[in-house]
């Protein structure tokens, strides 16, 4: 068996999704996520906070990595970590991201993308003293950085076993949001499939 044969033979989209109304779903994205992540937390799904970050790096391909969401809200959504990393070094070129949550007993997914903006020294601070020491350890004075996503899109699915998933897309429309239902077809900014 081929490794593509092998891989199109493993069973995906596992989970049970949730009811999910996108006709009730709310202006803000926020109470959605916050909707979302409660219900996964409360169903017991492991690290439900734990997502994966993409920046730009410098030859201008994307680079990935797996941390912790820090916070959420109007502010954006938060990760740490040091200045002199790979990402913080590709953040000071390029202060874009993209994170994506991966929900999988739920078959959920969201994406939030957009521009990346520095928390203040005393929110950087304050992330690092709340790690333990051990994990405060070697970090030089002012090389940790709490970063914001600040969303203009943010994705909202549902997979569903017939492939005809769920795609709530909310779009910042100057200070407020819009959001409507899309297709890998009629997104317009992206020609992806799940």
């Amino acid at each position: 068996m081929t490794d593509a044969a092998w891989l199109r033979s493993l069973r995906s989209l596992s989970g049970r999704a949730p009811m999910f109304d996108p006709a009730q779903a709310p202006a803000d994205p926020v109470v959605l996520f916050r909707d979302w992540l409660t219900d996964a937390v409360d169903r017991g799904v492991a690290e439900p906070h734990a997502m994966t970050l993409a920046t730009v790096g410098r030859d201008g391909l994307p680079d990935a990595r797996t941390l912790i969401l820090k916070d959420f809200g109007d502010a954006g959504w938060a990760f740490a970590g040091r200045r002199s990393s790979a990402k913080g070094i590709q953040l000071a070129a390029h202060p874009v991201a993209a994170l994506s949550l991966w929900w999988q007993p739920l078959v959920r997914a969201v994406r939030v993308r957009g521009g990346v903006r520095e928390a203040t020294a005393e929110e950087s601070a304050a992330d690092l003293a709340a790690r333990t020491p051990a994990a405060r350890a070697g970090i030089a004075t002012g090389d940790w950085v709490l970063w914001r996503v600040v969303p203009e899109r943010i994705e909202f699915w549902q997979g569903a076993q017939d492939r005809n998933h769920l795609r709530l897309v909310y779009r910042r429309d100057g200070r407020g949001w819009v959001h409507r239902m899309e297709d890998a077809e009629s997104a317009s900014d992206e020609r992806e499939t799940r």
